[in-house]
């Protein structure tokens, strides 16, 4: 009896004093997605109203251009490793995210993101491999971590092919992790009454749709908020990752429309997460992006942005092609004006006549961007240097330009999971 009592005092004293952490990413996110999404939302973002900003550099061990794995790795677990590796350093080591961590300190953990819970970024808060695109291994990896609330997508990594998923060793993860004690749910409409100390909600096969283009799926903010009801009920501190997973895939595809649906979804589990961090007064928000993708800029010439012609645009290039063959020249004109109030010239449309099909839905894309008076410099990631906000205990300390390492030993601080000296100037280390 003793013990128990001793246990309980521990776990309330715990509950207390420990930092909650709520980390949200937004993947491919950088100032000017964010701004973007400010104007033509005609306000100003929860984002925007954080009151510590930093600057991030998020150049990899083998490149200054990263790609999500290593900025995962460094985000979380506070080290350099080569583009495509998960927790795994250039000379093999493994090494563990402030996740785990605070697992072994006694804190509940989650996930909530919009693509398989597999992916780059969720996987750097458990996971280990050296090839990011082993999301097999890293789903049985996912099935052992502990991790107690899960939601995305990516039911396929955990299911035999047997059951249409992907997996050639005849597992079935997801009754394995039943039988390890977790609920599970996979429609939206189970998602508001789901109760338990270990939940998993997998709502798609694969990734969840775009928000331009869910109804059936739950939101980034319905999964947020229900995560942190969740952990919060636990009794326990808790620490909770949290993806806006579709930006980065709109900003490939240089689509202005998506990149700006996407970043207010992410925006709207931001505000999620502050109103839990104003209200419980003991929680730590941090949100950044894990790179920049599609060299965005905020004019493409003349000193002009059509806003309130972008504001009226009805959906992606994905959307419109659905609708609009490019074969049928008239239609596909009198599309675009009425999707987006563009007057395409015979110029412009036998451009993107003879583009080849695989790439005409980005190549439209960001012809229609650049209608609207947005620019792109590629179709992949840039070194471009990324915000970091925060809120909370320890949030003053996100000022200034920091390596993207710096963010997760900031955390280990804050929390006390690990102690940390850092030098004054650290953002050029390994230049």
């Amino acid at each position: 009896m003793k013990r128990v009592t001793l246990l309980a005092v521990l776990l309330l004293s715990l509950s207390a004093f420990a930092v909650n952490l709520i980390f949200l990413v937004g993947d491919g996110m950088s100032a000017n997605t964010v701004l973007l999404a400010s104007m033509l939302e005609g306000r100003i973002l929860e984002i925007m109203k954080l009151p510590y900003t930093g600057l991030t550099v998020t150049y990899s061990a083998d490149s200054w251009v990263t790609d999500s794995a290593p900025a995962g790795t460094a985000l979380f677990a506070g080290f350099k490793t080569l583009n495509r590796a998960i927790n795994v350093l250039p000379n093999g080591e493994k090494v563990e995210s402030l996740f785990k961590m605070a697992q072994r300190a006694g804190y509940a953990t989650g996930i909530v993101v919009t693509c398989r819970v597999t992916h780059a970024t969720p996987a750097a808060v458990y996971g280990a491999v050296s090839d990011r695109n082993d999301e097999v291994t890293l789903a049985k990896q996912l099935s052992e971590a502990g991790i107690n609330v899960i939601f995305g997508g990516g039911r396929d990594m955990f299911l035999p092919t047997s059951k249409g998923g992907r997996r050639n060793d005849g597992l079935d993860l997801v009754e394995k992790m039943k039988n390890d004690g977790y609920t599970i749910i996979t429609k939206r409409d189970e998602l508001a009454n789901v109760k338990g100390d270990k939940v998993l909600g997998l709502f798609a096969m694969g990734h969840l749709k775009p928000v331009s283009e869910r109804t059936d799926e739950p939101t980034l903010g319905e999964m947020t908020k229900k995560a942190i009801e969740l952990l919060a009920a636990s009794g326990k501190p808790f620490a909770l990752m949290v993806e806006g997973s579709q930006i980065d895939w709109e900003s490939h595809a240089n689509d202005y429309y998506g990149i700006w649906k996407e970043t207010v979804e992410f925006d709207e589990a931001v505000k999620v997460a502050i109103e839990f961090a104003k209200r419980d007064g003991n929680t730590l928000v941090v949100v950044v992006g894990d790179h920049e993708t599609g060299g965005l800029s905020l004019s493409n010439g003349g000193y002009t942005i059509n806003v309130e012609q972008a504001r009226k645009g009805k959906g992606t290039a994905r959307m419109f092609l659905r609708q609009f063959s490019i074969s049928d020249k008239a239609k596909f004109a009198e599309g675009l004006k009425e999707w987006y109030g563009i007057n395409i010239t015979d110029a412009e449309y036998n451009y993107l006549r003879n583009v080849p099909s695989n790439q005409l839905e980005r190549e439209l894309a960001r012809y229609i961007s650049s209608k609207m008076g947005f620019g792109f410099t590629t179709y992949d990631h840039t070194a471009g240097v990324i915000p970091v906000y925060a809120f909370g205990p320890g949030a003053e300390q996100f000022v200034g330009w920091m390596d993207n390492t710096e963010v997760a030993l900031k955390i280990m601080n804050i929390m006390k999971l690990k102690t940390i000296s850092f030098p004054k100037v650290s953002a050029t280390a390994g230049y």
